[in-house]
């Protein structure tokens, strides 16, 4: 690592801690030439992900997104905010650990479904009803039912 300052290439970690709820981490450097100190940030390296959508268009996976459609879905639930967040780092990290660049959309929206059923059934079915276009109460009754039959 260069020093910002005098642009010698050696430099000794002083102090190392987690920043940026733990998804990197922060490192206080001194140049072994000329004792100035500085701070630099250590990351996982991700490869961007591509999500293709229904109409095969394609966008950039955003996180954000997900975090939306749940808290959308948890609404007036007693799940709180930092669940809700967990949920979509881990769908996250799920995607970067399969290393594909292009996932369907639906891949996503059904890891969403599949998390969601086990912390608030009445979070899931709202996303469902949404996330899979419900389109008159028949479908509406036959996810209920699959879910209560799943639950004997």
């Amino acid at each position: 690592m260069k020093c910002p300052v005098c642009g010698y290439g050696e430099s000794k970690v002083v102090d190392s801690r987690p920043a940026d709820d733990n998804t990197s981490i922060r490192r206080r450097r001194e140049c072994l030439e000329c004792q100035k100190r500085f701070t630099t940030y250590e990351v996982i390296e991700t490869i961007p992900i591509v999500v293709i959508k229904k109409d095969q268009s394609r966008e950039s996976f955003d996180r954000n997104k997900i975090l939306r459609g749940i808290i959308k879905a948890c609404e007036k639930r007693s799940v709180s905010e930092e669940e809700m967040k967990k949920i979509a780092r881990d769908i996250e990290m799920h995607l970067q650990n399969q290393l594909q660049p292009e996932v369907p959309s639906y891949k996503i929206g059904e890891l969403v479904m599949e998390r969601l059923k086990e912390i608030d059934e009445v979070a899931y079915v709202r996303f469902a009803s949404v996330y899979r276009e419900f389109k008159d109460i028949n479908t509406f009754m036959n996810e209920l039912k699959a879910l209560i039959t799943e639950k004997k």
